[in-house]
This record gives C-alpha cells, sequence and structure tokens, in this order.
C-alpha cells in the first residue's frame, strides 16, 4: 500500500553533491561547512552569531546553560509542544510552569502569561528566570506583547522556533531575535529543511554566543591558552563543563543546500494551506487560525474534529481511518504538563484547560514542501468519507 506521511523530507542531486563534496574533502566534522551553515542561517534571518548543534534539543539546551539556567530557578513555557521545550530547562535543574495556550493560535498565550505573572508576583512566588516560547506549527507567538512583558518582570527569552524557520513575524524573519535572546531552530527531517539531524541557535549577544559555542563542544578551546603558551600549539584547555553538541561537516553540507530552496518550500507550503482551506471548507472541521502579524512556515497543518466534551471519538476514528488508507496524519502535541514525568512534578490535568481542550480535537493533516496537489487531494478524499459517514456507521 502506498503511504503518505504528515511530513517528509526532499534530497534532491544538488543535496547529494554537497554532500559527497565533504565526503570527499579532509573535514568530515569541525570543518569549513559548519561555520557556512550558521553564517547562511544568521544571514537569512538577520541575526548577528549562529551556533549550529547536533538536534534543536541540543540547541536548547545550551540557550538554557548561556542564561545561566540552574538549579532553583523556574522556567516557564508552553504545554503544547515537544517535551525538549521544557526538558531543556529541567537538564539544568530548573523548575518548570506551564502557560496555557491562545485557543486561536495553538501558542503560548500573552495575556494568559500577564496574568500568570501578575498573580505570582502578587504572592511573593518565585518568578520566571526564563521563558521558552514556541511558535507552534510555524506561526510566530504575539512576540511584542510578550518582550514587553520581559521588559516589565526581567525574564529573558528563548524563541523555540524548531517549527518555524522561514517565517515571518510583523514583515520580520523569525530568527531575527529582536524580541528574544536565543532563537533555537530545527532541521529533523520533518522539518521545513533537514540536515538529517541538527539544530542552531541565533543571537545578537557575543557572550551569549561565545558561550554556547565553548559549551557546544566539551567547555574546552584551544585560543586562549596557545596565545598564553605560543611554544605549545597542541595545548587545549577546558574552561567549563561542556558536552559534545556539535554538528557533523556532513549535516551542515546538507543544511547549506537546503537553505537556497527554504523559501520555496515555504511557498509550496502555503499554496497546500490555502488549498486545504478551501477544499475542507464543506467539512465539519475547524481550520487553523492565521494572524494577521503572522507569515506561518506552515510546518503543521492542525485541524479540530468534532466538539469540546465529546472524549475524541471523532478524532480518535478519523486518524484510524487514514491510516488504514495509508496516510500517515499524526497529532500534535499531548499536553507535556499531562506527560507521567511532569505529573510527578505536581503538574496536574486541568491546569492548562486550552491546551487540554486542543489536544482533545486535533490532528495533523500531512503537508510538506514536495506534497502534490493530488497527493493533497487524496488525503481531503478520504477524510471526507469518514467525517460524511452516517452517524450510526
Amino acid at each position: 500500500m502506498k503511504f503518505l506521511p504528515y511530513g517528509r523530507q526532499e534530497i534532491v542531486s544538488q543535496d547529494i553533491e554537497a554532500v559527497t563534496r565533504v565526503l570527499q574533502s579532509p573535514f568530515i566534522t569541525q570543518g569549513p561547512m559548519v561555520e557556512a551553515f550558521e553564517s547562511c542561517v544568521a544571514r537569512y534571518c538577520g541575526a548577528d552569531y549562529a551556533v549550529a548543534v547536533n538536534s534543536a534539543t541540543s540547541a536548547l539546551h545550551l540557550a538554557c546553560l548561556a542564561l545561566g539556567v540552574t538549579r532553583g530557578d523556574h522556567v516557564w513555557t508552553s504545554p503544547n509542544t515537544f517535551v525538549a521545550s521544557a526538558n531543556c530547562a529541567r537538564l539544568c535543574g530548573a523548575e518548570i510552569g506551564f502557560v496555557d495556550i491562545d485557543p486561536r493560535t495553538y501558542n503560548l498565550c500573552a495575556n494568559a502569561l500577564e496574568e500568570k505573572l501578575r498573580i505570582t508576583s502578587a504572592q511573593g512566588l518565585p518568578m520566571p528566570k526564563v521563558v521558552v516560547v514556541v511558535h507552534f506549527a510555524g506561526q510566530s507567538c504575539d512576540m511584542d506583547a510578550i518582550a514587553n512583558l520581559s521588559d516589565q518582570y526581567g525574564f529573558r527569552i528563548i524563541e523555540d522556533a524548531s517549527h518555524a524557520i522561514g517565517a515571518r513575524y510583523k514583515e520580520q524573519p523569525v530568527g531575527q531575535c529582536q524580541y528574544s535572546d536565543i532563537t533555537v531552530f530545527s532541521f529533523h527531517p520533518v522539518k521545513i529543511i533537514t540536515s538529517g539531524e541538527g539544530g542552531i541557535a541565533l543571537c545578537n549577544q557575543p557572550r551569549l554566543h561565545e558561550r554556547m559555542a565553548l559549551l557546544r563542544t566539551h567547555g574546552v578551546q584551544k585560543s586562549s591558552c596557545t596565545q598564553a603558551a605560543p611554544s605549545e600549539p597542541w595545548v587545549y584547555q577546558q574552561d567549563a563543563l561542556g558536552l559534545n553538541y556539535r554538528m557533523t561537516d556532513i549535516q551542515a553540507a546538507l543544511g547549506v543546500s537546503q537553505m537556497s530552496r527554504l523559501d520555496d518550500y515555504v511557498q509550496a507550503r502555503h499554496a497546500l494551506a490555502s488549498r486545504y482551506d478551501q477544499l475542507l471548507q464543506p467539512l465539519d472541521v475547524t481550520l487553523p487560525f492565521q494572524h494577521a502579524d503572522n507569515y506561518s512556515s506552515f510546518h503543521l497543518y492542525p485541524v479540530l474534529v468534532g466538539q469540546s466534551g465529546q472524549g475524541g471519538a471523532g478524532r480518535r476514528n478519523l486518524y484510524t481511518h487514514f491510516h488504514q488508507h495509508g496516510i500517515g496524519v499524526n497529532v500534535h502535541y499531548i499536553p507535556v504538563h499531562t506527560q507521567p514525568y511532569y505529573q510527578a512534578q505536581g503538574h496536574r490535568h486541568g491546569d492548562c484547560p486550552n491546551a487540554e481542550a486542543y489536544y482533545e480535537r486535533t490532528i495533523s493533516l500531512p503537508i510538506f514542501g514536495s506534497m502534490t496537489f493530488s497527493e493533497q487531494d487524496w488525503v481531503v478524499d478520504v477524510m471526507t468519507d469518514q467525517l460524511t459517514q452516517p452517524l450510526a456507521a
């Protein structure tokens, strides 16, 4: 049976040639292509610095470390995300708080954040050191409002933009770091572009860049000690307790090649999303809302099925129906605060009602840069078949 996934990379001859050149070169890791990839992404987004790593999870962890997150600190994030958005701070020893989502955009809600900050401050409870905002499905959060709250309450901001390379907020590229300290992108194969596995952290502050670059490579560097002891050029020096989060030149070469088609992929996703909007209009589903301030990268196209309080039966039946017909729809995301690990930390069902109501009904339809209209018609036909069946069926 033919199988259509919800997301898929496209590898063309240009990508293969780029990787082959690296494999035939003296460097397959820690070579010139990593720096070239960093420069390419930073230039595209309008950021001053970039640190490429082996995954967006690693980039999030480095971002927390660079901002000084440690045991006893509090970090807040969205419940509607992959667990890495919270785990990155837990790996530093911090406590996690969750801020409910906007019921239209499914992003961390600026109004809910303001209310949680006000109540937390009034009660004299620990305030967040960092807020990790997540640009779900490729649409930016309300960064202007969140940045104003940062100025008022003194927290730092990490943009988890794993879904959002190629997106824009108020006509400016996501990743410019105008409203945040650090922005992180993912290059996993289901994302907009891929480096196989990989991630990157962008910033405009040299101190943050230096810190992340140091921690990426075991906390070891050669420059400071070779200057002090020029007669011993082999000497290296560990200045911090770091990690091995390096990206290889093989991955970076693929990333540079894919970056040349980023805008084309985003445009193709927009065409598919617009077409979904039209084709699904007759069905009893809630289509994804797009805020006027945003130009989404459309990493995902999530729709809501059925009505709140129905226990997710309609979504469950539709999910099964799709998979029986070879269409690999998915669900993004199980609210992080309902995961057993976070339940053991004291979080409870009911803490984020908007995120929980969204999760009960959501299903992500296939969308990716190389998807054809005929494949999309197949998705719509299978969905229509299920949703227009008599209720007794």
